[in-house]
């Protein structure tokens, strides 16, 4: 694929220009970011942010329509249901199946996720605990995350729905999930509720479309979608913002899917 020639300033304008276009609440309705933003507690939208965030590949309908049969089988009060679910009420999920996404899986996430609310009080404490400083690199980060999520207990089949960087996975739903989480909502579309996560660390998602899109602008070179090219793509887009480097996400996103860029 030939990159378009442009300047590093122009380039610069273009990623901001688009970057204004798509970030906008417009942007909300028919992304998976609704779904979480059908909650005002923190709590809340961690937990149903991640969930739509796991379930988020395939087509936007389908994930959208799915990730709201998980909040509805919660009674759309997912910080309660995790907390306080029984075994009964873990039944109706058996039959769950989002693609390769199935019952088992979403019964591991719910019981994960109780026992870490149950010993960090929220998801924001646990990825501070993963993180522990470090912030060049979320590949280590990410790995570190996995192995608190899992706790005890062995993921078996459901450790493919749980990205490990440092085997090469672009992490592309954690990344968004954590944008999500972390950026302000200057926009209004993302939610900024993790206050003590530097915004500046954050990776890109990188997807099929922000990837066509970056390497025809030339700001990606690598041509697999994995950690390697999460990296390469996000020191890029740090060099015209390095405190929010993943603003940019909208732009090569919104170019690739709405403007087939």
């Amino acid at each position: 694929m030939k990159s378009v020639p442009m300047d590093e300033t122009n380039l610069k304008d273009w990623l901001e220009v688009k970057a204004k276009q798509f970030a906008s609440p417009d942007f909300i309705a028919t992304d998976p970011i609704s779904i979480p933003h059908k909650f005002a507690a923190k709590e809340d939208r961690e937990i149903a942010g991640f969930l739509t965030a796991t379930l988020s590949w395939g087509q936007r309908p389908t994930i959208l329509r799915n990730a709201q049969r998980l909040m509805d089988g919660m009674d759309n009060a997912p910080h309660d249901f995790i907390l306080h679910h029984t075994q009964a009420d873990l039944k109706p999920f058996s039959s769950f199946v989002h693609r390769t996404f199935n019952g088992l899986d979403c019964l591991f996430f719910f019981n994960c996720l109780q026992q870490l609310y149950t010993t960090y009080g929220s998801l924001e404490q646990v990825f501070l605990q993963a993180q522990d400083g470090e912030e060049e690199d979320l590949g280590p980060v990410w790995f570190r995350f996995r192995k608190l999520f899992c706790g005890e207990q062995e993921p078996g089949r459901t450790g493919k729905h749980l990205p490990n960087p440092l085997k090469g996975a672009a992490a592309k739903r954690w990344n968004m999930w954590l944008r999500w989480m972390v950026r302000p909502n200057t926009e209004g579309v993302d939610f900024g509720i993790w206050k003590r996560v530097n915004p500046a660390c954050l990776h890109l998602p990188l997807d099929l479309h922000s990837g066509k899109t970056a390497r025809t602008l030339g700001l990606l070179n690598r041509n697999q979608d994995d950690w390697k090219a999460v990296r390469e793509l996000t020191l890029a887009l740090r060099a015209f913002d390095p405190a929010d480097p993943c603003k940019y996400d909208y732009a090569l996103y919104g170019a690739g899917v709405f403007e087939r860029f």
